[in-house]
């Protein structure tokens, strides 16, 4: 006696389940005809009757209910070898600032992905700190100094170094910048953080009135590049641009207060690797891509050819 086919059994599974063929056949996206024959079929192969039929409906026969339990369960090895073989994607929903998304986060997470591919990432561009739970947010990364919040904890990702850059036609326009005061009564184009007016005020200085304001860091970094002006803005977001020669750096201030981008995340979960691996995969790629923000160009491996 041959083995029934493997749709078969699937099909007398569902029958047995039901113990109503319309309900298999809906199941199965068939017709109540087709799997009433199809069974009639098996039984015929088999040379047992699997299925008292009454007026009432369906109920197993001795010998349907002794053949149920094993195909039950082989079908279950072979789902589950199947899974095995395409394992469901994990999801990492990550909150970011917008100029850090656009201009340094997404251009590199194809190489995430083509290095992670059971992983998927929804990025969420956001200013706001994120409420984990009913945000639904694994991975915040924010602008700042710690601590953000109550059961939050924070990894340094990169330190907030500014520098003030343009466009190098505009650059080559400027006098030389010895000191802060040489910016006064040139073009200045701030973002939504007020660098410039925190630098300035700092030394003793006075912004001057009118200068070119943008919501996001990326605006005012593509105001630079178009000759609009100088910006002062953090060094991780312009990185890829000062190396592709299209921004200039005339002037640079590292910060001493522990300002920086962090890596925010509830402390539960850091304190739970083994349940989140995909999460401390993502944190270790995070990290170790900020700690080269040059790797951007040729010098990164060509994983397409792997």
């Amino acid at each position: 006696m041959r083995t029934p086919p493997l749709n078969t059994l699937r099909l007398f599974d569902a029958a047995a389940r039901h113990l109503n063929f319309r309900r298999a056949a809906q199941e199965l996206n068939l017709t109540q005809g087709a799997v009433a024959q199809q069974v009639r079929r098996l039984e015929k192969e088999l040379g047992v009757q699997l299925f008292h039929r009454q007026a009432r409906g369906l109920s197993l026969t001795e010998a349907g209910r002794r053949y149920s339990g094993p195909v039950r369960r082989a079908l279950a090895i072979v789902e589950d070898a199947t899974r095995q073989l395409q394992p469901d994607k994990a999801r990492i929903t990550l909150s970011v600032p917008p100029s850090l998304a656009s201009k340094w986060l997404v251009p590199r997470l194809k190489f995430f992905m083509q290095t992670h591919p059971t992983i998927e990432v929804q990025t969420v561009a956001s200013e706001k700190l994120a409420d984990f739970r009913s945000d639904s947010v694994d991975l915040a990364i924010r602008q700042g100094h710690p601590p953000f919040g109550n059961g939050l904890e924070a990894t340094l990702l990169a330190p907030l170094d500014l520098c003030a850059v343009c466009s190098p036609e505009h650059a080559a326009g400027l006098a030389p910048i010895k000191q802060l005061s040489d910016f006064l009564g040139l073009d200045l184009i701030h973002d939504g953080h007020g660098h410039w007016d925190s630098v300035l005020a700092k030394a003793g200085l006075n912004t001057p009135g009118r200068q070119l304001r943008f919501s996001h860091s990326a605006l005012a970094i593509d105001a630079a590049a178009s000759g609009q002006g100088i910006a002062l803005v953090p060094r991780l977001l312009v990185a890829a641009d000062l190396q592709q020669g299209r921004l200039t750096e005339i002037w640079s201030q590292q910060q001493t207060n522990g300002e920086g981008y962090y890596i925010v995340r509830p402390a539960t979960q850091a304190q739970t690797p083994t349940q989140t691996p995909e999460i401390h995969e993502m944190i270790d790629w995070l990290l170790t891509e900020a700690a080269g923000p040059e790797s951007l160009n040729s010098s990164r491996p060509d994983y397409t050819s792997c």
